[in-house]
């Protein structure tokens, strides 16, 4: 609890206040709590695996495995 000489010139401090236990660090979490949290990743990562990779990536990927200059069309690019 606190004292009228430390709370001198900030007001009073509501009881409610002054007698709530301190809490817990924020990076503490409950096994339980890091469990469930593991388990909803795990579910969202292997939805994201099952769904593959689009095929304009692999078209992407495909063109930058490509040696320099080979994948470039005639008269495209930036400056055209």
């Amino acid at each position: 609890m606190t004292t009228e000489d430390e709370n001198e010139g900030r007001g009073a401090v509501p009881d409610a206040v002054a007698t709530t236990p301190q809490r817990m660090s924020a990076t503490a979490l409950d096994g339980d709590i890091q469990a469930k949290i593991g388990q909803h990743l795990r579910a969202m990562y292997d939805d994201v695996v099952r769904q593959g990779v689009p095929n304009r990536f692999l078209d992407l990927l495909s063109q930058l495995d490509q040696p320099s200059g080979a994948g470039k069309k005639p008269g495209g690019g930036a400056g055209s």
